[in-house]
């Protein structure tokens, strides 16, 4: 198959071996998969690896890694063991994780998991969940980047007497922000740099937007909410924002940390201790919250065009990566293998 490689820290489209569908597996036909700030981490920041402890990852830079994980593909044919519930043909998606004979592994970031920046992919049988719906492959595909911050924004669990204020309208940051709409919570201050992203954000159900260059982000959170408690997602995932954060916020606040930079980060503790804050740290999403992000985006209750950006082929993958780094650039940009 072609597909665009990792190797030695570069992307380059070229042919590879296709995949052999094992025990309990599907092989699938990827349609659509849009570029993640995690495919960026995974390959600018290999020394990550050594603070994983699930051995869920694993980036050996002299072998080669098809990464991709925001999928939507098309069955092709069944591995020994499936019930070949689902029909060759089907359109699907998943949870990027795949049983293999060596324990789980995220799909898109193991030499023997390749994810949607190829042709062919596998997939779990038990978790992969059919399409139902007409929207485009390229729409379907976000809806797993949008569970990881629709997870958050729900596990956050805002009471009435709290609002949130969302730090980085990426995509994370997006789909909190809907997740939070969805659920009748606010008001909702979103906070980006970008303009763009501002805009953004007021499409997705922020009822305000700020630059954090013209005004405090806690000044603006407390003008809008009126509310004793505030709840803070951290959705930039740069070192130093979640300790400014810790630094600037109200006392007393709630923080929902979902970005996380690869390198690790430094942390005023005693200044959070003196405050009496909350810090929850977000992992991926739970299961049943990727299922309702899922069925959200599928059924267009969940409108996620405003965050897509434009479409690429294989060859054009490695100059999409650089562009998925820019601050100003769209919330997702999808590889069409």
């Amino acid at each position: 198959m072609r597909a665009a490689v990792l190797r030695g820290g570069r992307v380059q489209a070229r042919v590879i071996d296709d995949p052999v569908p094992g025990p309990g597996q599907l092989l699938v036909r990827s349609l659509a998969c849009a570029i993640c700030a995690s495919d960026l981490h995974f390959m600018d920041h290999p020394e990550a690896g050594a603070y994983d402890d699930t051995g869920m990852a694993t980036y050996d830079q002299d072998v080669d890694i098809v990464m991709g994980h925001e999928y939507c593909a098309e069955v092709l044919d069944y591995g020994p063991g499936t019930e070949r519930r689902i029909p060759v043909g089907t359109r699907v998606s998943s949870l990027p994780v795949l049983s293999t004979a060596t324990g789980r592994k995220i799909i898109g970031q193991n030499p023997e998991t390749p994810g949607g920046f190829g042709e062919y992919l596998l997939l779990d049988e038990a978790i992969t969940q059919v399409v139902a719906s007409e929207l485009p492959s390229e729409v379907v595909c976000v809806a797993d980047g949008i569970s990881v911050g629709w997870s958050a924004a729900a596990r956050a669990q805002v009471t009435a007497k709290e609002a949130p204020l969302v730090l980085g309208c990426g995509a994370i940051g997006l789909s909190a922000i809907a997740n939070l709409k969805r659920l009748g919570i606010g008001p909702i201050v979103a906070v980006d740099f970008v303009a763009s992203r501002r805009e953004t954000a007021l499409a997705m159900g922020a009822d305000v937007a700020v630059d954090p260059a013209e005004i405090s982000p806690y000044q603006a959170w407390r003008e809008a909410a009126g509310l004793p408690g505030c709840v803070v997602f951290e959705c930039v995932g740069v070192r130093g924002v979640l300790d400014s954060i810790i630094a600037g916020c109200e006392r007393n606040t709630r923080i929902f940390s979902v970005g996380g930079p690869p390198e690790g980060d430094h942390l005023h503790t005693m200044i959070a201790k003196r405050k009496g804050l909350n810090i929850q740290f977000g992992g991926g999403p739970l299961p049943a919250h990727w299922t309702e992000a899922f069925e959200a985006v599928c059924s267009g209750e969940l409108d996620v065009s405003p965050m897509l950006g434009r479409t690429v082929g294989l060859d054009g993958v490695a100059e999409a990566l650089d562009a998925a780094r820019a601050a100003d650039g769209p919330a997702r940009i999808v590889v069409i293998p």
